[in-house]
């Protein structure tokens, strides 16, 4: 996400680090950048030109002009803006009500029934009990995709009857939650190609209807300047209380991110980049905002370890390698750990640094980390046990047969144990540091 924003802005600070000295015609020159490069990724022109005007009152000051280091003084300006833009802090879902419901609101296509699959998940998760409703009556199989995907969440689903209107619907799954106890409500909307009155009617009669505190309008990012006028008209006539923005992953420019939030006032609740349950994020600004100076962010990193990681296994796994005892078997669970992280890419993306780097570059190294991972795992499996637990007894002659076995080849074989084998000296050097030895020379 951001990729095409990250990669304009990283060029325009690089220039501006080889100044000893801002002055006002290289602030300009800068500022003119910064402005190319946000119009170029999507965002809206009354934006842009509001967020200019602030970054340059920021650093045409004399603590700017006269800083040891004018350049990462400018990058600071303009990273406490765009953080402002994008909210200042994390914003999350009104949970004064009991129980708390959440409509959900937007255009055909944007990902809303998806999107509440992911919802109920995460609250499920979170140890509430969970209730979504089908809403939207008119697209054929709407109602049925939800009720799959309320299954996978382990979630339950209220349907229309038929001839019930999306109100009535509303109202009897309101006042079912009230009666069963459910702590949240997900109503999942229809929605149209383009807004017409009578969608924006029907889920604004809904919203009065139940008392929903939260109206969130789900965003495909890739739609650009047209989110701007969805979202204001949405707002008018419901009066939004958050964004989702989904398919983050798909869209180079990201525009909308910046946009939507700078004209509603509405917050950005979470972020959709990819299709998997946990790719469904809440939206930290701060973190955002690194992520689009190329700074990384390794908070989230983290928090995606602990999330997706075995902690008992890797802690199982962390006594072996300080023990000397690590094996084949004990590098292949590490394999499959890394994998429960999600993509390459979106790690990539998160690594400080790596951001700048270019789509293509990225998406060429995560392709072929994955394709390693993946022979890898294939090589060790066509194992025998013996062989796992004691690599000393690969000869040649076992090489070829184990190659043979997981269609690749003697080459990636000899890759993996070499690998293997560094891991081992790495772990040898951690070894002697952690029980008081020098720092080891990698």
């Amino acid at each position: 996400m951001f990729d095409q924003l990250t990669t304009s802005l990283q060029k325009t600070f690089k220039s501006l680090r080889g100044q000893g000295k801002l002055s006002e015609e290289n602030i300009q020159e800068a500022l003119r950048e910064v402005r190319m490069a946000l119009l170029e990724a999507d965002v809206h022109f009354q934006v842009v030109k509001d967020f200019v005007k602030k970054v340059r009152e920021q650093v045409m000051g004399e603590e700017v002009l006269n800083s040891v280091s004018p350049g990462q003084q400018f990058i600071k300006r303009v990273h406490d803006e765009l953080e402002a833009l994008l909210g200042d802090r994390k914003v999350d879902f009104d949970k004064s009500a009991h129980p708390m419901m959440i409509v959900m609101l937007g255009l055909h296509g944007v990902g809303k029934t998806t999107t509440t699959g992911k919802l109920a998940r995460r609250f499920k998760n979170d140890g509430k009990k969970v209730l979504v409703v089908g809403c939207d009556i008119r697209r054929p199989a709407a109602v049925d995709q939800l009720k799959v995907l309320a299954a996978e969440a382990g979630v339950d689903m209220l349907g229309p009857n038929p001839g019930e209107s999306v109100t009535a619907l509303g109202v009897r799954a309101k006042n079912h939650a009230v009666l069963h106890g459910y702590d949240t409500v997900i109503y999942d909307t229809g929605g149209r190609l383009q807004i017409d009155d009578d969608l924006v009617r029907e889920v604004a009669d809904l919203t009065q209807m139940t008392g929903a505190r939260n109206k969130v309008l789900v965003i495909d990012a890739a739609m650009g300047q047209e989110s701007v006028s969805v979202a204001e008209t949405f707002n008018a006539r419901c009066g939004l209380t958050g964004l989702i923005l989904t398919k983050l992953d798909g869209d180079a420019r990201g525009g909308a991110a910046l946009s939507v939030r700078a004209v509603t006032g509405c917050p950005i609740l979470m972020i959709g980049a990819g299709e998997k349950q946990e790719d469904l994020q809440p939206f930290y600004p701060d973190r955002m905002a690194n992520r689009i100076l190329g700074m990384g962010d390794v908070v989230s990193l983290v928090e995606k370890a602990q999330l997706n990681v075995d902690e008992d296994e890797m802690e199982r796994l962390q006594k072996r390698m300080f023990s000397g005892k690590m094996n084949l078997e004990d590098f292949l669970v590490q394999l499959r750990q890394m994998k429960k992280l999600g993509s390459m890419t979106q790690l990539m993306d998160m690594m400080p640094g790596m951001p700048s780097v270019s789509k293509e570059q990225k998406e060429k190294a995560a392709s072929a980390g994955e394709r390693q991972s993946k022979k890898f795992e294939a090589v060790i499996l066509s194992m025998t046990p013996k062989e796992r637990r004691n690599p000393k007894l690969i000869t040649a002659k076992r090489r070829q047969r184990i190659a043979a076995g997981s269609g690749t080849r003697v080459k990636d074989v000899n890759d993996l144990l070499k690998q293997f084998q560094q891991a081992q000296k790495m772990t040898k050097k951690l070894k002697q540091f952690k029980g008081g030895g020098r720092m080891p020379r990698f």
